[in-house]
């Protein structure tokens, strides 16, 4: 889809696709990490690894989802959609389990918002 250069481009329900996409995702992680855990002699230790590989899968897809919807400015439109999941992770973190706003929170949000952006950009490359 080329779009003309005077058009504008509405951001809002690409992001929107692209937050369900990874909220779904994380999801479906998080249910296959919790049947692994119960059904295998997987450790405890092991899940923030495989929780972090979770959402990173979670912001690609998502970014990529939203730079498909998009047309264009996937890397923009990509890193918006990783940049609100993080965001939005955050703030459940906060207000369901005080979790406390750290330098290390913050590299977090940069990482979704460049993995996010990276998927955009695949993500806009991708036919319909």
């Amino acid at each position: 889809m080329i779009k003309s250069p005077g058009e504008k481009i509405r951001i809002g329900f690409p992001v929107v696709n692209g937050l369900i996409w990874a909220f779904g995702l994380m999801a479906a992680g998080a249910l296959v990490l919790s049947l692994l855990l119960a059904f295998t002699g997987q450790k405890e230790s092991s899940l923030p690894s495989s929780a972090i590989i979770v959402h990173l899968l979670a912001s690609f897809i998502g970014g990529a989802a939203a730079g498909r919807r998009s047309g264009m400015k996937g890397w923009s439109i990509g890193g918006i959609t990783g940049l609100l999941y993080a965001v939005l992770l955050y703030v459940i973190g906060f207000l369901s389990f005080d979790r406390s706003f750290h330098l290390s929170s913050l590299l977090a949000i940069v990482i979704a918002f460049a993995v996010a952006a990276l998927g955009g950009i695949i993500g806009v490359n991708m036919k319909k």
